[in-house]
């Protein structure tokens, strides 16, 4: 079986549930870390070693740089800059990773194990079209911040940040640039195209792609109790806590959940969805059930098309997905009509939550490709 497949089964076996995709944050109060300099200044950079798909493709590097959290304040964020080394042209796409976890060991950029593959085929597709990538690790991998997982104005503000961190590496990239991402990427990029006008400054984004986005966290958190995909649930209170401080997920967890909580801090996805997967609803929060106001900021800061969005917008979805339920999305996609910018619609049959990612990666470069000709 190849490691791509591998990688499919293995996901699908353990995300079994068809709320599996909600996901958050951290344990812990680390401080983020001060930054005087403006969003986008790189603070550091190192050559990176990229997954044997891309190493004929493209050179990389591994960056520190400055982007701002959800109440503004300035934090180092990592992630990688990849250059094709054919065909280049001076436009770049933010790649955006689905769930990889909340520690420091779960940041794409210097684990290979959770440069998933569905990722690397993506960017591997960007990169031969010429399209310079970068791909933010988000807010908390990789540095001592608490990862603020699915707090989608946090993964925004780090992707736009990446492009500027690009151009100040490469002055010969323009202005122009694609959002792109899977799942909890796709969240994030649909959350930067809505920030954009307010954020970018002087860079032109002309598209936002989203393959499977979370959405409508609200529909999904209360179900999610006694199933497979408790592991998400869990991040997700903690990845509230880490913008919402007075907010102790403690309060909310039954005690065979908070026993569990360490590995939050020393695995990564699957690590955490298996030490959930099997606890009763009562066993995962206390009564069984969420308050319906810990529901409620969830929505808040999870959900997007609370706003409009400021580009043309390309939704990808499998109609099989176990992950982002296919009927989640089309209400997503409903929200997002209400507003004025187009919205292309790509439903994949029988495919899954990272099938989707695979099976698409060619019709998402070409929206791209007309995006950037328009």
């Amino acid at each position: 079986m190849s490691a791509v497949l591998r990688h499919h089964a293995r996901r699908a076996a353990v995300v079994g549930s068809v709320l599996a995709v909600l996901g958050s944050g951290l344990p812990g109060t680390r401080p983020a870390v001060a930054a005087a300099d403006p969003p986008g200044t790189v603070l550091s950079t190192a050559a990176a070693t990229l997954p044997p798909e891309l190493t004929a493709l493209a050179t990389g590097k591994r960056v520190s740089y400055v982007s701002t959290s959800v109440t503004g304040a300035g934090l180092t964020t990592t992630g990688l800059v990849l250059s094709p080394r054919r065909k280049k042209t001076n436009k770049t796409v933010v790649w955006g990773h689905g769930t990889t976890g909340l520690a420091d060991q779960c940041a794409p950029s210097e684990h290979q194990g959770v440069f998933w593959p569905e990722a690397r085929a993506a960017i591997g597709e960007l990169l031969s079209r010429g399209w310079t990538v970068t791909a933010p690790d988000y807010p908390g991998l990789g540095t001592p911040d608490a990862h603020p997982y699915l707090i989608g104005g946090s993964a925004a503000r780090s992707m736009i940040d990446i492009v500027r961190a690009a151009r100040h590496l490469d002055t010969n990239l323009g202005p122009e640039y694609v959002l792109d991402g899977h799942s909890q990427g796709g969240q994030g990029a649909l959350f930067a195209g809505e920030l954009a006008p307010s954020y970018d400054g002087d860079l032109t984004l002309r598209g936002v792609a989203a393959i499977a986005p979370v959405s409508n966290v609200n529909l999904l958190a209360p179900l999610i109790p006694g199933t497979p995909g408790q592991g998400y649930l869990v991040m997700a209170l903690y990845g509230l806590a880490a913008v919402q401080p007075s907010f102790d997920p403690l309060t909310v967890l039954a005690p065979p959940a908070r026993q569990r909580v360490p590995v939050l801090e020393s695995g990564c996805l699957y690590e955490i969805l298996a030490q959930y997967q099997s606890l009763k609803a009562g066993q995962l929060v206390l009564g069984g059930a969420l308050p319906q106001a810990v529901v409620d900021q969830l929505a808040q800061y999870d959900n997007p098309a609370q706003v409009a969005p400021s580009a043309p917008i390309l939704i990808v979805q499998g109609t099989a997905d176990e992950a982002v339920p296919a009927g989640i999305t089309d209400v997503l996609r409903a929200q997002l009509e209400e507003y004025s910018q187009p919205v292309d619609f790509v439903s994949l049959t029988n495919e899954n939550h990272d099938g989707a990612a695979f099976a698409s990666t060619t019709t998402v470069a070409d929206w791209i490709a007309a995006r950037f000709a328009a």
